[in-house]
This record gives structure tokens, sequence and C-alpha cells, in this order.
């Protein structure tokens, strides 16, 4: 179970761990199941609550993650409230362009960020094991590029030289803090699910 109904996080994940797990569901799955608050005050926190509330929900093992940006300057914000940053109902664009007003006077040293995601996996019985990937890099004075969401055109790759909405998406694909997560839950799984 991928604790999630988009589509597009369900298919990216599923993808990743299909030669591991033959058969995967998602939320859209078990309608019944409801929306679950995002009240933690960590990345870890929320993953937790998400994958062990999904696996007793359903009785099947759950993967569940939580992402965010995370900005040296900012004090790690917009962290655990990225896809929230700059109000309910912002664009991703209005996310970017609060992130930069608020960046305008950080000269370009000091502009450091990751990207952030922990990904938790919940057994039918409790046990919960957890992942965590990041992607290193700084913050723009501009936004650049077309692939990607998010933050993606605003994040700046220094081994690539390129924003992440620059990147081809097989590239991204590699580097991506979600891909480093996934590589480790990947191992967990083929650990324990595969006889």
């Amino acid at each position: 179970m991928i604790a999630t109904r988009n589509l597009g996080k369900f298919q990216e994940i599923a993808n990743f761990l299909s030669p591991v797990v033959p058969r995967i569901l998602s939320l859209r799955d078990f309608p019944e199941i409801p929306e679950i608050v995002e009240n933690g005050a960590t990345f870890a926190e929320n993953a937790i609550k998400k994958a062990r509330t999904v696996s007793r929900r359903t009785g099947r093992w759950a993967l569940a993650d939580d992402s965010g940006l995370s900005v040296e300057a900012l004090q790690g914000r917009p962290g655990i409230f990225s896809s929230r940053y700059g109000g309910e109902g912002a664009s991703d664009a209005e996310r970017c362009q609060k992130l930069l007003r608020e960046m305008a006077s950080i000269p370009e040293g000091d502009r450091g960020a990751r990207f952030i995601c922990v990904m938790a996996l919940a057994s039918p019985g409790g046990e919960t094991q957890i992942a965590e990937g990041e992607c290193r890099g700084w913050i723009t004075f501009e936004p650049k590029g077309q692939q990607g969401f998010g933050y993606d055109p605003i994040f700046f790759v220094p081994e690539f030289g390129r924003t992440m909405a620059e990147l081809p998406l097989e590239v991204k694909n590699r580097i991506s803090h979600r891909a480093r997560a996934l590589e480790k839950i990947r191992r967990i799984l083929s650990e324990r699910l595969v006889p």
C-alpha cells in the first residue's frame, strides 16, 4: 500500500518498487479511508502517522512519505509546510515567488538548501522502518526550467550546473531526495518481503 491518492506520486513510487513488490495499491483503492491530517512537527512524524494509519486500516504493509524544502537562511523553512507555503491553494509558481521575495537580500553564498524526503514503511504488526533521502543545492534568484514541479525551478543542483527543473527527468529521478529514500526502502523490502 502506498499511502497516497496522488496518481503521479503513486506511479513514480510503484515503478521504482515494482521489481521487488509485484502488486501495489494506493489510497485510491480504499476510498473509505479519510484524509490523514499531517500535524506532526517533523517529516518523520507525518510519514509515520500516515503509514501506520493506512497499515492498520488495510491490514497491509504501507509506505508513506513526507517531503519538502529546507532553506538554511530561513532556519529550515518552509520545511514541513512546503506544500502550504504561501497559503492554502497557492500555486507552485506563487510558492516559489514568495520564497524568492523572502530571500531577496540573501547573497549567493548564503542560499544553501536541501530537499528532504522521509519515508515510513509500516507492517500490519505495527513495526515501522524509516528511510531518509536528501538532495543538496541552493536557491537561485529567479526560476529556470520547465521540468518537474514545486520548487524545482529555483533549486540549483551544483553537480549538474542547472536547476532541478532544467534536468532531464531520468537524471532527476536518479538524484532526487525521493529517489534516494526509495532506494533504501527497496532494499528493506527486498530483505523483508522476498523469500
